[in-house]
């Protein structure tokens, strides 16, 4: 069971960094388009609001990814004064923490989206409906909480512990 959870996982954050790097090419050829449009008089119309919305693909997309591969910023000055025993507890309860965010992030946006959509409210000048940018943003966050309480329950069942294997290329 351990290993499906895993591997459905891993496939969906698979997916998520998929979408974030394709946002984020969509958000380079726009961004150049604009330029060289504005350049000979003709800028994309409704550039901010493509690159706007896209920034929440980008953004949330990669953030699994980051979890997963243990790239989120830690400020380590205690580490080495506590024990492995006690960093692997801290290092649990940040994922479950973060988890638990994410997770609230996800419904609180999900909720904000079905207001949106009964409000019929979209971006300012291409008139996207925003309950879409929203939706993504909450299923992006509800991928994000799934790798982060994944990667708690691994560190809860494993024997050993390796904290921070990054850093033993520095």
């Amino acid at each position: 069971m351990a290993a499906l959870l895993r591997s459905v996982t891993d496939r969906l954050i698979g997916l998520s960094a998929i979408l974030g790097t394709l946002a984020l090419l969509w958000v380079v050829a726009v961004i150049v388009a604009d330029v060289a449009g504005r350049n000979f008089g003709h800028p994309v119309y409704g550039s901010q609001d493509l690159i706007t919305t896209s920034m929440v693909i980008i953004v949330f997309g990669g953030m699994a990814l980051c979890d997963r591969e243990d790239g989120h910023i830690v400020v380590d000055i205690f580490e080495k004064a506590f024990s492995a025993g006690l960093n692997r507890r801290i290092d649990i309860f940040s994922g479950l923490l973060g988890a638990a965010i994410f997770a609230l992030i996800a419904v609180t946006v999900a909720q904000s989206a079905g207001l949106s959509r009964m409000l019929n409210l979209s971006t300012n000048l291409l008139r996207l409906p925003t309950a879409w940018f929203q939706y993504a943003l909450s299923g992006l966050s509800a991928i994000g909480a799934l790798a982060m309480l994944v990667r708690a329950l691994a560190l809860f069942g494993s024997r050993g512990f390796e904290h921070h294997p990054e850093r033993d290329v520095l």
